[in-house]
């Protein structure tokens, strides 16, 4: 299989028949044997009906049914699981996406060298205040802090080497960063392409402003996460141990001069009556329980395994397990 096309989709049961069609056109005179995998995550509209009736047209299709929304990174990650392409392109249902794109995107990773290569919506159709300012913050954060010169991190439409996506993990709301997973696991071959942005043809946007907060606080989780994931006692340990020590030498100072204040004859407060010795007791206690905090993130590491299960209720034209874990 030379091409996988994964699309996540959610209540978009009027975009669907136009997308599968769009996306055969632009491939018509490719050459390449390709599938489309879509994933429905748990659509409360007629879009798993519409996808039914399509894969009777399209013998491309496979499609994988959700029995609830999860979200879409676990939509990816299930299609990342199913996909069999060597290259792998992911898209959005909603038509804002060109299926034109595909044909370039394909030949930058099989003959450009590239791993993975992201799309740059450039020129964007969306309201400018609403989206575009939020967006544009966001990825220069996005880029200062995954060091990835990546103008649109969060542009659904992508092209992968196939050993990427298979050895990439995407869960809680991690596919805005899948090019930092991509670069964590050693796919440092990113690059950029821009592509055309259509305006939403049907329906409304399923994304709304709190995308922009939570984006910035996985983006937190990630970095501690590709920085400490494995290692929590070199972050948890070093603030610890430093703050244990703070604690330590202002409690040992405080009481080293009240016994020499003592013993010349001078004037002298019971070091309990200090409110800096309270602030040292604090401090050793903060110190010792982020040491802890550090041991137990060491052994919780090294002993227990993320599992990702995902309950499917209906798959067509893929004989793939019931779960994906």
């Amino acid at each position: 299989m030379d091409l996988s096309i994964v699309i996540a989709l959610y209540n978009e049961e009027e975009s669907i028949p136009e997308l599968l069609s769009w996306i055969e056109s632009s491939l018509f005179s490719q050459k390449l044997a390709y599938e489309v995998i879509l994933i429905d995550d748990g659509s409360t509209d007629n879009s798993w009906n519409v996808i039914s009736a399509e894969a009777t047209r399209y013998s491309t299709i496979k499609a994988i049914r959700f029995s609830r929304n999860y979200g879409k990174s676990a939509a990816l990650y299930t299609g990342f699981e199913t996909a069999s392409g060597e290259v792998v392109v992911t898209m959005d249902a909603d038509l804002q996406d060109s299926p034109d794109e595909i044909p370039e995107l394909y030949d930058m990773v099989m003959n450009g060298g590239y791993d993975l290569v992201s799309g740059w919506k450039k020129k964007r159709k969306d309201n400018k205040l609403a989206k575009n300012l939020p967006s544009k913050i966001y990825n220069a954060t996005a880029r200062r802090v995954t060091g990835i010169k990546l103008h649109d991190m969060n542009c659904g439409l992508k092209a992968y080497r196939k050993a990427v996506i298979k050895n990439i993990e995407v869960y809680g709301e991690m596919h805005r960063y899948i090019p930092y997973l991509a670069k964590n696991a050693g796919f440092r071959n990113i690059g950029e392409k821009i592509v055309k942005h259509q305006a939403r043809k049907f329906g409304k946007s399923k994304f709304g402003m709190n995308r922009f907060i939570n984006g910035f606080l996985d983006l937190i989780s990630l970095w501690f996460l590709s920085r400490f994931g494995k290692k929590p006692m070199h972050f948890f340990g070093a603030f610890g141990s430093f703050t244990f020590f703070i604690g330590l030498a202002t409690s040992v100072y405080l009481i080293i001069d009240k016994v020499v204040s003592q013993a010349q004859g001078l004037k002298f407060r019971a070091v309990t009556d200090q409110p800096l010795f309270y602030v040292s007791l604090v401090a050793l206690i903060i110190g010792m329980q982020l040491f802890l905090a550090g041991f137990l993130g060491e052994l919780i590491s090294r002993s227990s395994s993320e599992r990702n299960i995902y309950k499917i209720k209906e798959r067509l034209n893929s004989d793939a397990p019931s779960s994906i874990q």
